[in-house]
């Protein structure tokens, strides 16, 4: 196992040996990102602003607008809000081509506290036109989901957690713009969570097959656009809708399904995230447990609903 955040800078240094217009722009995250051997083989295609988010972005805007593929990436707090005026008017207004990353995104940045713990970027991000938004759960939908960044024309921002994820997916599965992935099936209650909460949800939907609760499972890993298919058949084959995520309740995942269902297929939705609170300082395992965000809490919050 492995970190999203290392397998997506793999990923960036293979795309770099596939393709001369692949670029990044970094502000002092070589160790966080992995990016020691893209600079080692292109040093000229590595831009090294330091802790100037906006200057980052404005960087990474102008190599698009000469043709190049910019990844630029620093933590979540920082790409989605320090930079925002910069996402928004530089890169996404002009629908330039660059590829927005915020690391150590939610309570997973545990220690340093509610000012780098991003919990708004989702919400923040999905409401910029033109700004598709992904959430990767395990390192090999990173790696692919990386590389469906650079291949497809215009901006995007795809978040994930600072620490080792587990993996569920084979290194050959695809992954689409506006999918999703079933992992448990169930007929009882349908839990949608993206990026580490996903592998808390499968963990409750195991814990509860044992009572003889068969809960379906979905990873949303693409939150704009969101998959529409599947939020429609959980709405059809379950009783209701549980969204899981490391992420204010307002906005982010659980409001794009929300969305989806009070306009195309009304169902009950009941979110599980952040509420309306900023987090505090502590491991994430200690967060986790005290914002109600393990399998446990999950899997306690189901037979609640059942009853």
């Amino acid at each position: 196992m492995i970190a999203n955040r290392v397998a997506y800078g793999n990923m960036v240094h293979k795309l770099a040996m596939e393709d001369e217009r692949i670029t990044v722009v970094d502000s002092d995250c070589i160790n966080v990102l992995n990016y020691g051997e893209f600079i080692k083989d292109f040093p000229d295609r590595f831009f090294e602003c330091g802790i100037a988010e906006q200057n980052m972005v404005s960087i990474a805007a102008g190599l698009a607008s000469c043709g190049m593929i910019p990844f630029v990436a620093s933590f979540a707090v920082f790409t989605s809000m320090r930079a925002l005026d910069q996402v928004r008017n530089m890169i996404c207004y002009n629908g330039y081509s660059v590829k927005i990353v915020g690391t150590h995104a939610g309570l997973e940045t545990g220690f340093d506290g509610a000012t780098h713990q991003a919990i708004e970027d989702m919400a923040i991000m999905r409401a910029i036109p033109g700004l598709r938004v992904l959430a990767p759960s395990t390192p090999n939908m990173t790696a692919k989901l990386t590389r469906l960044m650079a291949e497809t024309d215009g901006p995007f921002y795809m978040r994930f957690g600072r620490e080792i994820n587990q993996e569920y997916y084979p290194e050959n599965m695809e992954f689409t713009l506006g999918g999703s992935r079933l992992l448990r099936d169930g007929d009882r209650l349908t839990v949608m969570a993206c990026g580490r909460m996903v592998d808390f949800a499968v963990r409750a939907a195991d814990q509860l097959i044992k009572e003889g609760i068969r809960v379906r499972v979905v990873d949303m890993y693409s939150i704009k656009p969101i998959d529409g298919k599947a939020i429609e058949a959980a709405v059809s084959d379950t009783a209701c809708i549980l969204t899981v995520e490391d992420h204010n309740t307002i906005g982010g995942l659980g409001g794009a399904v929300s969305e989806y269902v009070t306009e195309h297929c009304p169902c009950k939705v009941l979110k599980m995230g952040m509420r309306d609170e900023f987090g505090r300082s502590g491991s994430s395992t200690d967060l986790f447990e005290m914002y109600g965000l393990t399998a446990d809490s999950i899997a306690a919050r189901i037979r609640e609903l059942l009853e």
